[in-house]
């Protein structure tokens, strides 16, 4: 469901993992859901490029770090994670105001590998579609 532009939409919360990487793009939000945890942005002009659409740069970023945690939270006896190979297919251009959220699911877990996917919404219509193959890695 679209939040009126300014507006969070229920169930999502600011996200509490941050990096250096992600900073400039707070506020971050997350939900957890029985798929995964999703991430979200009220897109502003720190996401945008030149032309005032979401930089592709930036949803590629979110839907690895959306994939990633939801594989995180699936695999057993992981410290983390690190991304083997990662594709991601842009549909239409997100713009300036839009909330935008990408949906990740959990495909398929294995001893070492997680497979995932994700679609990426901006304002409930899909803009890009992501997947994911991330690595275990302990210690």
């Amino acid at each position: 469901m679209t939040a009126p532009e300014g507006l969070v939409p229920e169930g999502f919360e600011r996200h509490t993992r941050r990096s250096g990487l992600t900073e400039p793009w707070e506020p971050i939000y997350a939900r957890r859901s029985i798929d995964g945890v999703s991430l979200a942005i009220r897109a502003g002009a720190a996401h945008a490029n030149s032309r005032g659409f979401v930089h592709g740069g930036l949803i590629t970023a979110l839907a690895d770090n959306a994939m990633g945690l939801s594989c995180g939270e699936q695999v057993a006896n992981a410290s983390g994670l690190v991304t083997v190979s990662l594709s991601v297919d842009f549909v239409v251009f997100a713009k300036v105001g839009q909330w935008l959220e990408i949906r990740p699911q959990v495909i398929k877990t294995g001893k070492s590998l997680c497979f995932a996917t994700a679609l990426v919404l901006a304002d409930d219509s899909v803009c890009a579609r992501a997947s994911g193959v991330f690595k275990a890695v302990s210690g």
